[in-house]
């Protein structure tokens, strides 16, 4: 598993190309609820979707790239396979949905 914290556009879309699975998690700072979903998705990840690289960024720093992934509220969480989305989720996420949601697409890359 990879795990970023900073891109420029051209960086995000490098990153995304070059890995099977992506997660990209879109966050402020000021977001409370961020700082506790932050590292349960990321040990969810490491235990079960180990192939997905997870990629932090922050919308006060990273406005550009907010703006051209049409992020407007956070956490806004974004699953790609094969560089393309496969879905978002914002604000209430709900872990054992979400690890339901990811079991059968993860199985096809396997």
């Amino acid at each position: 598993m990879i795990i970023k914290d900073f891109f420029t556009i051209e960086e995000f879309n490098d990153f995304i190309a070059s890995n099977e699975a992506t997660v990209v998690y879109f966050s402020t700072p000021e977001c409370n609820v961020c700082k506790v979903l932050k590292p349960k998705l990321i040990e969810m990840l490491k235990e079960k979707f180990s192939l997905f690289s997870f990629a932090y960024f922050d919308c006060n720093t990273a406005k550009e790239l907010s703006a051209q992934n049409s992020i407007f509220s956070v956490p806004t969480i974004i699953f790609y396979i094969q560089g393309k989305e496969l879905f978002r989720k914002s604000r209430n996420i709900n872990l054992s949905e979400l690890e339901y949601e990811l079991e059968r697409p993860y199985s096809f890359i396997q």
